[in-house]
Parts: structure tokens; sequence; C-alpha cells
């Protein structure tokens, strides 16, 4: 596959073709209590401006300028989590819960699984949790189980909280930026939806763990045949530091929580607060100040290509807008979903978000190109924005479990020696699963009119 940014040049220059094919055009908007919102059946065709070559750069330029704060949210927080996994404190809470169900395979699932979906659901690992498969393999090898499993408990439990991303800077807080919602709105209803996707995906895991515990013939691929008391890996220790640091780091994402939902708190207060956070976690972990700060940009520098992303997408909507042809495109989607009811058209939005997941298959950089046409587009077609946003949380994150254009997924497999073909093989029936909690999930929104809170 192209990689995304070449993907990304491609639906730029469809753009820019589509403004001499589109016919411009434009909605009437109104503002209701400080949000925009396009005034339906108000939609007129215009002479649109006609664009030059020199248009389509100019657009990446104004993207990376336009989305600066959100680019710059997703560096601070790669610099603040690159200073929480050198301090060690998150793989020696990891080996912790390795030691203390010992013995008892299904808590560990458990316990490691959460961990997990945890990271996944607060953003603190998604791309990075290539680099924990291979905690995964050391829990299977010593279990003897099978490769499957150590990218299940690892990839997959990370996945089913990056889906729901209750509190995840990267999907959740850019869509509703740009829709105009309070950051980390709608808490309550996502969490209860994470903790049911988790523990399905807990339950099919073990379902087969078990399976191939009592007869390793089951496994779809092999069992692992190293001495059950290989704990090579699982050695690093989980101090009080680690604990102090932790709790440190919870106690503040709780605090940013209340501050978004009760103080108006924006993406700009987020980045501040990330690069106190990272400022704090450092001290905590007894880092020198110059490794703090050169571990803070190493975190930064593994995440320019993701941060970038976000400006580039943006400039497609640039093109867009100059050309005056997103409203004729939001015109045209409401057509044949206007008539619908809006629990279809919820459900119509999540299909195509899955569909665009497959090309733009990062979290951020799909929010931008998604979110300024589904909001305007949920108001015409009866359904809140709120909806909309979780439309486009698991139209991005459910697919990643089997999309091979899915860099994490198809470099996690490697990770773990894992055919694709085997993978797809046993996670479908659970993608299956999460796809009918997604389209419940969606008919609940909105038939509770899923509002800011």
């Amino acid at each position: 596959m192209p990689d995304t940014y070449v993907i990304l040049f491609l639906v730029l220059l469809a753009g820019f073709a589509a403004t001499y094919i589109v016919p411009s055009g434009t909605f009437e908007r109104e503002t209701i209590d400080g949000v925009e919102r396009i005034v339906p059946d108000t939609y007129v065709q215009t002479e649109g401006s006609p664009m030059g070559i020199l248009d389509i750069f100019n657009a990446i330029q104004t993207g990376m300028v336009e989305s600066a704060d959100i680019i710059f949210l997703v560096l601070f927080t790669g610099g603040m989590f690159e200073i929480i996994e050198r301090s060690g404190a998150l793989r020696g809470a990891i080996n912790r819960a390795v030691k203390l169900t010992r013995g008892n395979e299904f808590w560990l699932i458990v316990v490691v699984s959460t961990i997990f979906a945890l990271a996944g659901a607060i953003g603190a690992v998604a791309n990075a949790v290539i680099a924990f498969v291979v905690v995964g393999v050391i829990i299977a090898r010593t279990l003897r189980l099978d490769p499957i499993v150590a990218v299940a408990i690892t990839f997959g439990a990370n996945f089913a909280g990056f889906s729901v991303g209750f509190i995840n800077p990267y999907t959740l807080g850019i869509a509703q930026e740009i829709a105009d919602l309070p950051i980390f709105s709608g808490a309550v209803l996502r969490t209860v939806v994470f903790v049911v996707i988790l523990g399905v995906t807990i339950w099919y895991t073990w379902r087969y763990t078990k399976k191939i515990m009592a007869d390793p013939s089951k496994s779809l691929m092999h069992v692992y045949e190293n001495e059950g008391n290989d704990t090579s890996g699982l050695e690093d220790p989980f101090t009080t530091r680690h604990k102090l640091l932790l709790t440190f780091v919870v106690l503040c994402l709780g605090f940013f929580v209340y501050g978004s939902t009760q103080l108006g708190w924006t993406i700009n207060h987020m980045s501040a607060f990330f690069l106190f956070i990272a400022l704090g976690a450092g001290i905590i972990a007894g880092m020198h100040y110059n490794t703090l700060a050169e571990n803070f940009l190493e975190g930064t520098r593994k995440l320019v290509y993701g941060a970038l992303v976000v400006g580039f997408a943006r400039a497609a909507i640039v093109l867009l807008e100059n050309g005056e042809i997103i409203d004729t495109i939001v015109y045209a989607l409401s057509v044949p979903l206007e008539n619908l009811a809006p629990v279809l058209s919820a459900i119509g939005m999540f299909v195509s978000n899955g569909l665009l997941n497959f090309l733009v298959n990062s979290g951020s950089g799909q929010a931008m190109i998604a979110m300024p046409l589904l909001t305007p587009l949920a108001d015409m077609v009866g359904v809140t924005r709120q909806v909309a946003v979780q439309a486009y949380q698991f139209g991005d994150g459910l697919t990643n479990l089997i999309f091979p254009t899915s860099g994490i997924l198809m470099a996690s497999l490697a990770v773990a020696e894992v055919p694709y073909t085997k993978w797809l093989k046993w996670v479908f029936p659970l993608f299956i699963i999460w796809l009918v909690i997604a389209v419940l999930t969606l008919i609940i929104g909105v038939m509770i009119n899923w509002g800011p809170f």
C-alpha cells in the first residue's frame, strides 16, 4: 500500500479536481449558544473561484497552520508518554500484574488486557503498542500458549479501548474540538461501552486460551514449547517511585477531565497540561534535567509523522472550503440520508468512516477529514454531534482489527510472527461482535438524544 502521505496527497489532488467538477454552493449558517450550525433547506449554488496548481501547496501550508494546536497536542503527548515509558513505570506495572496472577491464567489475561485497553482508551499507547507485543510474547511463552494470544492481550485489547477512547486526545479530543463539543464530554456512555467491549474481548480471548491449554492441537498456529518458568524479560521492578509516578499521572488526567467538562478547557489547555505532566513525571522518576528534555524531544520525534498527518489531512478540507464545494458535498451526502430514520443515518456515518479507515488509518488524520463533513451532516439529518463523533470513533478504531492497511496491525503481527490469514481467522468473529456493540451504541445514542454531556 502507498504511504499515508501519498494517499493524502492523492486525496488532495482529487479535491483539487473536484473544484472543477462539483458545483459551488453554500448553506446559510446561524450561531446558537456559541456554536455555528447550518440552516437546513437553505442550500444554494454559487459561483466558485477558479483554483490553480499553486493553491494545492498553499492548502498544505494553510492546513498545517490551521491545525497547529492539534499538531502540538500530538507532539506534546508523545513527549509526555515517552518520559513515562522511559521511567519503567508502565512496564513495571505489567510485570507486577504477571507475577501477582501467576498460576491463575484467567486473571492474568484479565489484568494484562485491562491495562492495555485502558492505555488505548486514554491514548497512552496506540502506535507504541507494537513495542509491547514483545511483553505479550513473553507471557504467552511462559504459559505455553500461542502467538495469537500474545497479540490478542496486547494489540487486541489496546484497540478495544482505542475504539471507544473516552479520554483519548488523538481521536476523541480532536473530533470533539472540530464538532464544537466540550472536550471528553459524553464520558459516561463511552465508559459503559468500553467495559462491555473489553469484557467481550477478554471472554473471547480466554475462551480460546482455555481451549488450547486443554488441547494444544486446537491452536490455529502452534503453542510455545519453552519451559514454563521462562520469564526472561519480565524481571523489571515495580518500585514505589513507579507507583507514585503512575498515581500522579492518573490524578492529573482525572483533573483534566474535570477541567475540560466543568471549566471549559480546550485543546490548548490540554497541550499545556501535558507539558506539566511530563515535567512532574520526569521529576518523580528522578531524571536528570538534560535526560528529561532529551526524552521529551525523543517522544515528540516519534510522533512527528502522525502529527503532520493532521495538517496534511486538513489541507484537503482547506481546498474544498476555498473552492466552495464542501457545502455541496454535505448536501449531496444528506440527500440519501435525510429520508432515513436518524438511527440509519448514524449507522451510515459509521460505515462510511470504516471504509475511509482503509485508506487513512491515522485516527487524528481521519478526524480532520471526516468531522468537518460529519458535523454539519449530523445537524441536517437529526443526529446529535456526539453520536456523529462516536460514529467516527467506531469507524476509525474497530476496523484496525482487520484491515491490512493498518501499519500497527501488520507490525504487531510481525513482532509475534503471526500470519495475517491466521489472525483474521481468529479475530473475525470478535470483530463481528464489536460491530454489533457499535451499532447498538449508536442506536442508543440516537434514542437518548446523546448531547454534549
